[in-house]
């Protein structure tokens, strides 16, 4: 895999990305370590985290995540070296009362201290790429369609933002900044007030991308496109409804394995994931996956790798196997009658699991 450079950073990542948002819930730390050695080995040089990892999230065990990466780092110092590594300070708490005590703002001082946590949880002295997991403005994300007027909070200003996350970069701690979840304004805004008062300018943005989410089409890319940002996609392949394991089975009770994603993240089932039409619609792409010689896996990932959208994709994995299944897919070209068929399904059934 060649490396491309993230916005304006001087930051170069491999187009597929580990994100781990499962070490620690459904993966125990030995074979979390395992799954980072055999990624390095693969030649994957980008990692992605967060404070809030795993999920769903617990506070019991708040923050493990990048303490099972710390461990790993520890006994691989030459690897760190070679590896552009990702975490975010989340946003506002909401219903994570074990997050900054609940609180519903994310202040610099916020800021400030939960890039040290991190810091010291991931036992590195700099954070290569540092994100805010969502924004601190309440805007239509996870699984909700609308922006409401009426329920915009004062929370931090943008700039206030930026000017913490200025000093991280200025101290050292960190190389580049990056946002999580969110909308063309907020794009817009960060990039807009950083060239105003000379401060960081955002590399990236991470937001999902997959056959049952392609939301970024519908503005935001343009908005990436002409500020120069990088497009990190996450839940390629849709919370798993996208490998076909729920075909068949469905989503419900019973239906669903107790190791499965969505019987672990309850939550899911009333959200974007959960959804009986996200699920349709996966069913369709899957089986035309099927009808052209390939597996639902394989043309949901590369739908995902040949899209100009997408700087790097972030897959999730529990297991090496599944690790090497994803990298395989790497190099798959999707035909112009299939990418037609595609675009067929979701001018029917639009974004699903928005």
């Amino acid at each position: 895999m060649q490396t491309l450079q993230l916005g304006q950073s001087d930051l170069q990542v491999t187009p597929m990305c580990l994100g781990t948002m499962t070490f620690g819930e459904q993966v125990p730390e030995s074979t979390a370590h395992a799954i980072l050695d055999r990624a390095v080995e693969r030649g994957v040089n980008f990692i992605d985290t967060a404070e809030m990892y795993p999920v769903p999230g617990r506070a019991e065990t708040f923050n493990t995540t990048e303490t099972i990466i710390g461990n790993w780092l520890a006994k691989n110092r030459a690897a760190r070296q070679k590896l552009v590594l990702a975490t975010k300070v989340a946003g506002p708490a909401r219903a994570a009362p074990w997050v900054r005590g609940g609180s519903g703002d994310l202040t610099p001082t916020d800021i400030i201290e939960a890039c040290e946590g991190s810091l010291q949880r991931l036992q590195t002295d700099v954070i290569d790429l540092y994100q805010i997991h969502w924004p601190v403005r309440n805007v239509p994300i996870f699984g909700t369609a609308y922006f409401d007027p009426a329920k915009a909070n004062q929370g931090t200003p943008i700039l206030a933002q930026l000017q913490a996350l200025q000093t991280l970069v200025q101290s050292g701690k960190v190389r580049a900044i990056g946002l999580s979840n969110e909308t063309p304004y907020g794009v817009h805004e960060f990039v807009r007030l950083a060239e105003q008062h000379g401060l960081a300018r955002i590399a990236t943005v991470q937001n999902p991308f997959c056959l049952v989410n392609r939301t970024v089409e519908n503005a935001l890319d343009e908005t990436l496109h002409a500020l120069q940002v990088s497009l990190l996609g996450y839940s390629p392949l849709g919370f798993g409804l996208l490998t076909g394991k729920y075909d068949a089975q469905g989503l419900t009770g019973a239906d669903v394995s107790p190791d499965a994603r969505l019987a672990r993240y309850e939550s899911t089932r009333k959200q974007r994931w959960g959804r009986p039409e996200a699920l349709a619609a996966a069913r369709r792409y899957n089986a035309l996956a099927r009808e052209h010689g390939l597996r639902p896996v394989q043309m949901a990932l590369a739908f995902c790798f040949t899209k100009w959208q997408v700087a790097s994709t972030i897959i999730g994995v529990t297991s090496v196997a599944q690790l090497d299944e994803n990298l395989d897919v790497w190099g798959t070209t999707l035909a112009p009658d299939l990418l037609k068929q595609i675009d067929a399904i979701r001018w029917e059934m639009r974004d699903p699991a928005l």
